[in-house]
């Protein structure tokens, strides 16, 4: 690409965006309108700040690596994502999260546990599990931006990804969430719009629908050995029911990032600052088209880079990458797209990355400063001021973490982080959260064991169960002398699958057991 040109187009969009940010500054009057946006946002720039958050550099990058590896098999987390991600999530669970947070005057996710369930330390725990964990979701999101200008822009990876975290830092600390949430609509149309250009372009290098989706079919005795063996039948078939890569793909890509959105607090938040319910069911349409072509896009694009570059290297789209899926698109991208197109998906890449940062930084930082150092009574929150100082020093200690574990992660780990950090929210949040706007009975106690019991099986399985993960960090090696404490098929199957049904049936049991909350409470909270 041209680099004077794409300065221009770069900093021309950077200039729209710091107009947005600005524009969010000026409306940014009151704590709430720096926590919520002033709870009054418009269902269309609710719905495209949901969906870029949703859909960010790691769907785009990572999960489009991973389907060019695994083939067309990754269509249903499409449909999870649709399914679950807008349909569910709008209509039945959005709804209630709004009313519930406008009756008990909360604006996070952790703040609105605790206050159902009259506890602070449900507040703090759960506001301190996503400071500790959000950052290694966060630092994929940068390594993924940061790869695609790496290759598109021959730009050095470190001064790719110091660019994302300053400018995203920088109009988080100062325009709270309308900022964030005026810049997600803007980038969403940018992403919108490159994904169906990606779209169309790659259906026609690979000679159409029918042809390219045949071709790709006939490839099937190109799947690495290893991988036939590990249960691969061909891009355009799912793996063998009960093999490594049939697990690998329904328990950790499908099922654990499908499931973990239902519980994602930078999501959540989203729901509390629309005006009513009407606004949310007007979300659900524009949700559903954004996601379907945004993630269906991808899913579809990562199999036939396969065909691509077989007719025109001779190699499959892993070979060509050197093994790190997650330049398989980047270099997807730019082997065959025309010049003007390289400057679209750059703006396309930088949406992606800067939408979804700026929401993880937001909560980050206000997890940091309202969940647990204004609930234990240490904050600094403004009377009349925009923001806190300590959420500001959130967001500042958040940006830090996320670069330094972008420089530690290794390849290929962009799907696989995304898939732990969405698998671990289910576990730790969603009974609670569900028992919290469904069910009259569920108590303090229950919810506290439940969050417990669900992160602490995540982190025994992802420590000493799951191979992907138990195998790089070495601890159940150093203290038991093997790699996983249980053999095939527990390597393969991801701990959401028994820390969910553990949290749920923790929660379920000692909500029984223990005294239900007050009547005036549960009034307050269902009435």
């Amino acid at each position: 690409m041209n680099l004077a040109v794409l300065t221009v187009i770069v900093l021309l969009y950077l200039g729209i965006l710091s107009l947005l940010a600005y524009i969010g500054y000026k409306q940014t009057k009151t704590v709430e309108d720096y926590m919520l946006a002033g709870r009054n946002i418009s269902p269309w720039i609710m719905a495209f700040s949901y969906g870029s958050t949703f859909i960010s550099t790691s769907a785009i990058i990572g999960f489009g690596g991973m389907a060019a590896k695994f083939g067309f098999s990754l269509i249903w987390l499409a449909f999870l994502n649709i399914a679950l991600g807008v349909w569910v999530a709008f209509a039945y669970l959005g709804t209630r999260i709004r009313r519930l947070s406008v009756k008990l005057n909360v604006s996070t996710l952790p703040s609105l546990l605790g206050a159902r369930y009259q506890s602070k330390w449900i507040t703090v725990v759960s506001g301190l599990s996503i400071f500790v964990f959000m950052p290694a979701y966060t630092s994929i999101i940068l390594i993924g931006g940061a790869r695609f200008l790496q290759e598109a822009m021959s730009m050095d990876f470190n001064t790719a990804l110091m660019i994302l975290a300053v400018i995203v830092g920088v109009y988080v600390l100062t325009g709270g969430l309308k900022a964030v949430m005026y810049t997600d609509a803007f980038c969403s149309v940018i992403m919108f719009i490159g994904m169906i250009f990606l779209l169309i372009g790659t259906y026609k290098a690979v000679g159409g629908v029918i042809t390219g989706h045949k071709a790709l079919t006939a490839m099937k005795e190109l799947v690495p050995q290893a991988l036939t063996e590990a249960g691969h039948r061909g891009w355009t078939a799912m793996p063998s029911f009960g093999s490594p890569i049939w697990w690998t793909i329904v328990s950790t890509i499908i099922m654990g990032v499908g499931i973990g959105v239902l519980a994602q607090p930078q999501l959540s938040i989203r729901f509390m600052t629309v005006k009513n319910d009407k606004d949310l069911y007007r979300s659900i349409v524009v949700g559903s088209i954004f996601l379907f072509f945004l993630v269906g896009t991808v899913y579809m694009v990562g199999p036939l880079t396969n065909v691509y570059f077989y007719e025109n290297t001779g190699m499959i789209a892993e070979d060509v990458a050197g093994g790190n899926v997650d330049l398989i698109i980047p270099a997807f991208i730019s082997s065959f797209m025309p010049q003007w197109f390289l400057y679209l998906f750059t703006l396309t890449l930088l949406s992606a990355a800067i939408s979804t940062l700026s929401s993880l930084m937001h909560v980050q930082g206000t997890a940091f400063g309202r969940d647990i150092l204004d609930t234990l009574g240490f904050g600094n929150q403004n009377d009349n001021g925009k923001s806190s100082l300590t959420t500001q020093f959130g967001v500042i200690i958040g940006v830090i973490l996320a670069v330094i574990l972008a420089y530690i992660l290794p390849g290929s780990i962009i799907a696989r982080a995304t898939a732990f950090w969405f698998g671990i929210c289910a576990a730790g949040f969603m009974p609670a959260l569900l028992g919290a706007l469904y069910w009259k009975r569920g108590t303090k106690y229950g919810a506290i064991s439940s969050i417990v019991a669900g992160f602490a099986v995540s982190i025994f399985g992802f420590v000493f169960l799951h191979l992907a993960e138990a195998g790089p960090f070495g601890i159940s090696m150093a203290l038991f002398g093997r790699e996983t404490l249980l053999p095939y098929p527990w390597t393969h199957v991801d701990p959401l699958f028994y820390s969910l049904p553990v949290s749920f049936l923790v929660y379920v049991v000692v909500s029984m057991l223990t005294k239900p909350p007050t009547k005036s409470h549960l009034e307050q909270c269902f009435d």
